[in-house]
């Protein structure tokens, strides 16, 4: 029988593999990662593919200028505050809340003045409210 002990060595952890790869993970993750920013996104709105709509007999026109100025019924706003506004489209519509707005903006239209109608809209108790786009050149002549 053989009763020699024998002499135990600790384990060791090497760690030079494991940050080895974790080195090359980092390089990979840096390689393949966009840095896109959102401000150098350059669309151009509104272009839809639809067919013209019949006149309703409750629409109120509000159309934006690319400038921000806006119009309701043909009849200009003075001043760009959403209160003016919300008082064009209350004297526009007058107790009748069935009203569509009918918002008609300029494709280079901030956000800012599109919300301004919405809100306007919203202080003034309108709830129905459309966007009208223009049709594509081509689609438009291929429609009945």
């Amino acid at each position: 029988m053989n009763f020699r002990t024998r002499h135990r060595e600790d384990p060791e952890i090497n760690l030079i593999p494991f940050i080895d790869v974790l080195l090359v993970v980092l390089i990979f993750v840096m390689l393949t990662t966009t840095y896109a920013k959102f401000t150098e996104l350059k669309i151009n709105l509104p272009v839809a593919n639809a067919q013209s709509t019949k006149p309703r007999p409750k629409e109120l026109v509000v159309v934006v200028t690319a400038d921000g100025r806006y119009s309701v019924d043909n009849r200009q706003v003075e001043g760009r505050s959403v209160e003016l506004l919300a008082a064009a489209l209350t004297a526009g519509t007058g107790a009748n809340r069935d009203t569509v707005i009918v918002l008609t903006a300029d494709a280079s239209a901030t956000h800012q003045s599109v919300i301004n109608v919405m809100d306007a809209a919203r202080r003034a108790g309108l709830s129905q409210l459309t966007f009208a786009t223009q049709g594509q050149m081509g689609a438009a002549a291929a429609q009945p």
